[in-house]
């Protein structure tokens, strides 16, 4: 059982930055890949980055590629989703998701929802023009 708590989400206005955390039990959260997914209201929940078990390896979408940073402190058993540049159409609620079946997901993309099993419950993130 994993469980897996968002937070660092808010208001903040156009070219802005926030930093979200998610906060991950369990020993073994070091051999797991990671990931960021999206949802805005009245969409599908889309991938925005994945790291690997030692962070070694991370993968972006498009949309986000050169803005965005995810990193991970496995001492802390916490990964972070740096925002920069923020722009209106980040708004939505940021989700965290664990893979307990893989350790790197960056190879294939890691845009799979299937493939993470473990998901926290979601933090808001709302960008102001």
């Amino acid at each position: 059982q994993v469980q897996l708590v968002e937070s660092g989400g808010g208001l903040v206005q156009t070219g802005g930055s926030l930093r979200l955390s998610c906060a991950a039990s369990g020993r073994t959260f070091r051999n797991y890949a990671m990931g960021w997914f999206r949802q805005a209201p009245g969409k599908e929940r889309d991938f925005v980055a994945t790291i690997s078990w030692s962070g070694g390896n991370t993968y972006y979408a498009n949309s986000v590629k050169g803005r965005f940073t995810i990193s991970r402190d496995n001492a802390k058993n916490t990964v972070y989703l740096q925002m920069n540049s923020l722009i209106p159409e980040d708004t939505a609620v940021y989700y965290c998701a664990a893979s307990t079946q893989y350790s790197d997901l960056s190879y294939i993309g890691g845009s799979d929802r299937e493939k993470y099993d473990y998901w926290g419950q979601g933090t808001q993130v709302t960008v102001s023009s």
